[in-house]
């Protein structure tokens, strides 16, 4: 069964009674479906793309959360060869939340990081939602750092609505380690390429998005907090995330306009988890062009560039 977000209902009866033609035509050989289904079909076609021709803000937030959008793991096995994943922060524990290991990317050798939010209920708990605590962020400082040591460009794959802030989080130095991971991306002498494939949330994505090269999906979104936060602080109603959602400017095409995101990475129609083949692809290629872009920087270019693109976030978009 196809999971709908709430904007999509009316899509959902279509496909839903072209599903059910299709399945009594397969219990009775007799019937020809053919025509119906297919006038369905195209309705839903229709519909999908209006839907999607415009998604407002809040909208691109739910489909960046659809629960059957490819997650990290997935981009992984798809993307990468000989994957090997590291684990453990060598001081608390090791954090489910951050998956990460030496890996290759067509022929080249590079280290991968990313959150994994989990696939169902027992994957999802085990992986805290893919919101990680501080063994998370040290454990990504301890796999940069082997990155710089070993010359492995570091590819990270952002998933997250934030840090987890749980009272154990806190009291084992949660926000010094997400400074220390951000501290980490800034100092490394090789290529950093993020790619946030669903959420962004707060500094628990900027801990491992302050890269040379940051991509976003279609639909994806990044920002310093979520659209219902921002809505329980400045209105005390979380139930305003719509108007809080316009105000972050957290999609893919505010925040390229105001210089925080490089590349776009479109979709198919109805978001990443309709086609990940698709998606699989796009973004394979996308890596692959930031990759040669910043192969030719030495490592003292590369810091610079590093630097330099985020001491300057946001004046793009103030200019304008």
């Amino acid at each position: 069964m196809r999971h709908y977000l709430d904007f999509e209902k009316p899509l959902a009866e279509i496909e839903g009674k072209a599903e059910e033609l299709r399945a009594l035509a397969r219990q009775n050989d007799e019937m020809d479906v053919d025509a119906e289904a297919e006038a369905l079909d195209k309705k839903a076609q229709t519909m999908l793309k209006d839907l999607y021709q415009n998604l407002s803000p809040w909208r691109k937030c739910q489909v960046a959360r659809h629960p059957e959008r490819p997650h990290c793991i997935e981009y992984i096995n798809e993307l990468f060869l000989e994957f090997t994943p590291l684990a453990g922060d060598r001081n608390f524990a090791d954090d489910h939340a951050v998956v990460g290991g030496i890996a290759r990317f067509n022929d080249t050798p590079i280290m991968v990081i990313g959150n994994e939010k989990g696939n169902d209920t027992k994957t999802r708990i085990e992986r805290n939602f893919g919101m990680a605590r501080p063994e998370g962020y040290r454990k990504a400082i301890r796999l940069m750092s082997l990155a710089d040591k070993f010359g492995l460009p570091v590819i990270t794959l952002v998933d997250t609505p934030g840090a987890y802030p749980g009272k154990g989080a806190e009291e084992r130095g949660q926000s010094e380690a997400i400074a220390r991971s951000t501290e980490k991306c800034l100092q490394i002498g090789v290529p950093i390429i993020s790619l946030i494939i669903g959420e962004g949330g707060s500094g628990g994505a900027v801990a491992f998005a302050t890269a040379n090269k940051v991509l976003m999906l279609e639909h994806s979104v990044y920002s310093v907090i979520s659209p219902e936060g921002c809505a329980s602080i400045l209105w005390k109603d979380s139930e305003k995330m719509r108007e809080a959602a316009e105000a972050l400017r957290l999609t893919a095409q505010d925040l390229t306009k105001l210089g925080v995101n490089d590349i776009i990475i479109e979709e198919p129609m109805g978001g990443a988890h309709r086609d990940r083949k698709i998606v699989f692809k796009e973004v394979k290629n996308a890596i692959s062009k930031a990759l040669s872009d910043l192969a030719k920087k030495k490592p003292k270019d590369l810091i610079k560039h590093r630097r330099d693109k985020f001491l300057s976030l946001g004046q793009q978009g103030l200019a304008s």
